[in-house]
């Protein structure tokens, strides 16, 4: 159907949430996805997309607004495509992931569930992330309202902006002044690094012609508010990038780790590629109960450090170990996991397929006296295998926490082969999650379910399942 065919819905009412942070709507037996609604909501909608059974659509007009939305805090919503849930109360918002949890381990999984133990919320619902990624764009995206406001294209400045991509837009930047994310110190270093490169003429980067000089940053914090900068750029050192190193490293005491890398690839991913020490160390230090976890420039670590914590304990108590257990821990990152279980276990193997990440692991094991722990990198679906079971032993205990993706089938029937007593299945997707635990469900049953929101003001919620084996 042709967009000038699509129908304006009038006086419609927002009954419920969706996926990817949508509110959705039933018009005649049809249902319509719209952002930036809640439920309570009135609103005039114009469709943009009809399939036979469902609509996607934006608001045209507010008819009446929900007696639960609330102000959003952040000068870019509607816009960042991020935060979306920035218009629920906390409560409600923890209420949705609650609801998302059992309808995706029902509807998906289609699985026999004991009570789901209420979703634990996170004490901050603002500042609460320990890493961050902006990008450089030659020339930044705006919105349509903003073109409207301004009295046309011509009247505003859209070059050189620093931010975040628009959903689904590999080419398209909005240019961030306040993100509220990580504390004010991330606005005040990319603030810094836009004005001072665009006053010294260092060019920002075009997705298209693959020119400039600018490609993007990646911040990282941890809990004694120290900071990792990485600048990377899209061709070697020179005179003014190095200067711009200097500015860096003398402006903000902040910075402990001040990193840059070289990339002339066609992607922004730098997990292939050298990352450079400019000042400071290669790494930051986390600390967790009494334990400490180097995290380097290419570690994964759970980006909200005081749930991330929340996390673990749960985990931990779901694995019930008595200290005669051999411990898998799959999608191990750093060893966060297999660290943190490691004193009440007789032995934890980690697997990984990030070798940076799996160095990162060994280190932590060492600098916390951890000796009865070891990691390996490579991919799961080849490393964990039955001869991998046959040389390290058949595991008491698994804990794997894969990607959204999930695990690969190929690894699901290892696990399976291995027959641990229990698995504790952490997933920042319940969806995957629930197809997962269908594929185990003839060997384990589900004893125990624990939702743990990471991101407010997202639809994103972690879960973790106890599963016991049948019989």
């Amino acid at each position: 159907m042709k967009k000038k065919n699509l129908p304006l819905l009038e006086n419609i009412e927002i009954t419920g949430v969706a996926a990817e942070g949508k509110a959705l709507a039933r018009v005649d037996d049809c249902v319509v996805f719209v952002p930036y609604c809640v439920p309570g909501d009135v609103v005039d909608l114009q469709v943009t997309k009809k399939k036979h059974n469902y609509m996607e659509a934006r608001v045209e007009r507010f008819v009446s607004y929900s007696k639960d939305r609330t102000e959003p805090r952040c000068e870019h919503f509607g816009e960042c495509g991020g935060c979306k849930w920035q218009i629920l109360p906390y409560p409600k918002q923890l209420a949705y992931k609650q609801q998302q949890v059992v309808d995706n381990l029902t509807r998906i999984g289609k699985l026999e569930l004991p009570d789901i133990s209420p979703i634990i919320g996170s004490a901050n619902i603002y500042e609460y992330r320990n890493k961050l990624e902006f990008t450089f764009a030659d020339r930044k995206w705006v919105s349509w309202d903003t073109i409207h406001a301004a009295g046309g294209l011509d009247k505003l400045d859209l070059s050189n902006g620093l931010g975040f991509h628009i959903p689904n837009c590999f080419d398209k930047v909005l240019d961030i002044r306040t993100c509220h994310l990580m504390p004010d110190i991330n606005n005040r270093i990319r603030n810094f690094l836009r004005d001072y490169c665009c006053r010294h003429g260092l060019s920002f980067y075009n997705e298209h012609s693959h020119t400039g000089t600018m490609r993007t940053i990646i911040m990282r914090s941890n809990g004694k508010g120290e900071l990792m900068l990485i600048v990377v750029f899209a061709e070697k050192l020179t005179d003014k990038t190095r200067a711009l190193l200097e500015a860096l490293r003398d402006t903000f005491n902040e910075i402990r780790s001040l990193m840059y890398v070289v990339n002339t690839k066609m992607n922004d991913t730098i997990g292939d590629l050298q990352v450079s020490c400019f000042s400071g160390d290669d790494h930051l230090i986390e600390t967790m109960e009494d334990l400490q976890f180097r995290v380097g420039p290419k570690s994964f670590y759970q980006t909200n450090t005081a749930q991330a914590y929340e996390l673990y304990k749960v985990v931990r108590e779901f694995a019930s170990l008595t200290g005669s257990e051999l411990v898998y821990d799959l999608y191990t990152g750093t060893g966060t996991i297999a660290n943190f279980v490691a004193r009440r276990a007789r032995k934890v193997i980690g697997i990984e397929y990030v070798p940076e990440a799996i160095e990162d692991a060994k280190v932590n094991s060492e600098i916390n006296g951890i000796s009865n722990t070891l990691f390996f990198a490579g991919d799961m679906k080849d490393i964990l295998n039955e001869a991998f079971i046959a040389e390290h032993g058949r595991p008491d205990v698994i804990i794997t926490d894969p990607p959204r993706a999930g695990m690969h089938e190929d690894v699901v029937s290892t696990i399976l082969s291995a027959a641990p007593k229990r698995i504790v299945y952490v997933s920042c997707n319940p969806a995957t999650q629930a197809r997962d635990l269908q594929l185990l469900d003839y060997a384990y049953r589900i004893v125990r379910v624990q939702p743990v929101d990471m991101f407010p003001h997202t639809h994103h919620c972690e879960n973790v399942v106890l599963l016991e084996k049948r019989g």
